[in-house]
């Protein structure tokens, strides 16, 4: 995923928020993604940009299921789960819901890769959780010229605060949200089979990263003092990628099946076991040719007898 994230392309690639296009492909790809995890029953809850990532070729990809869920057949669930700005308001309420909360996460996704901002909380604003759970119940998103009418309109239905009354939520699913007129262009066939060419192409030169030292919260590594020089550094190649035919490549070598090997027999190898002295090194090809050459070329030794 080398694309980074959608957050970072909303908000520092220039002027906030994408052109009408741009979004509603992206749209159409989540939309596939819902679909296919509200067949296998599962609610995912925590749409936002942060969490859809781009590829190498400029698909997205649906990450974190860590708020995920699987709703049993004809159930429902409770559960004050998400990120505040994002969450329905039945969610908020601690009413029941099933895949509403997802459709409703479309609309404020849509509605911030057009605007350039979330529909209840404006970039950076210093508000309380309190105020913006009331925003989400009670106020209506407002729409500026950046919206053509069809994107106000999808906008509109599936950020209805009634679940009921909401796209998605009508009784067909993904399906209903896919006949929406904004997708007139989308061929959801061939999106779902990769035929479709995305409308940004990651540079596989940059790291879609506001800065370097973002990349700290995904390490394990504390500490590390990263200067210009690094900076330059890494903005030349894509860091962690190691290309696919490489990996096979040294998978058909067994290049690493040596050291790979932990233990035989439930004992450790012996250059594991710090209780055993090292084994002695291979002789290899070049100690037998090059000593074969030396015993060849050594003076022959002459022994004399007394007399």
């Amino acid at each position: 995923m080398n694309g980074g994230d959608l957050k970072f392309h909303i908000y520092n690639m220039g002027n906030s928020g994408f052109d009408e296009q741009r979004a509603i492909f992206y749209a159409a790809e989540i939309c596939c993604g819902l679909e296919d995890l509200h067949r296998e029953r599962i609610v995912y809850r925590d749409l936002k940009p942060e969490n859809i990532l781009l590829d190498d070729r400029g698909h997205i990809r649906i990450s974190d299921l860590g708020l995920a869920v699987q709703i049993p057949e004809g159930e429902t669930i409770r559960g004050r789960v998400g990120t505040v700005g994002y969450m329905a308001p039945e969610v908020i309420q601690n009413e029941s819901y099933n895949f509403s909360p997802d459709w409703w996460g479309l609309g404020c996704l849509i509605f911030e890769m057009i605007q350039g901002q979330s529909p209840f909380r404006k970039r950076k604003e210093r508000v309380k959780r309190e105020e913006v759970d009331r925003r989400v119940r009670e106020d209506q998103e407002e729409y500026s010229d950046k919206f053509s009418e069809d994107a106000k309109d999808i906008c509109r239905q599936l950020l209805a605060k009634d679940p009921k009354e909401r796209l998605g939520c009508r009784g067909c699913g993904g399906t209903e949200v896919k006949q929406h007129p904004i997708f007139r262009n989308i061929n959801f066939k061939r999106l779902e089979a990769n035929m479709l060419d995305p409308p940004f192409i990651p540079d596989p030169r940059a790291v879609y990263c506001k800065d370097v030292l973002d990349i700290e919260q995904f390490s394990t590594v504390k500490g590390v003092n990263l200067d210009p020089t690094d900076d330059d550094f890494y903005s030349k190649f894509v860091t962690g990628s190691v290309s696919i035919p490489w990996q096979n490549e040294m998978i058909e070598m067994e290049c690493f099946k040596e050291i790979n090997i932990y233990e035989t027999d439930g004992m450790l190898c012996p250059d594991l076991d710090v209780n055993r002295p090292n084994p002695p090194p291979k002789r290899g090809f070049f100690y037998r040719l090059f000593r074969r050459e030396a015993s060849a070329s050594a003076p022959a030794t002459v022994r004399g007898g007394g007399g």
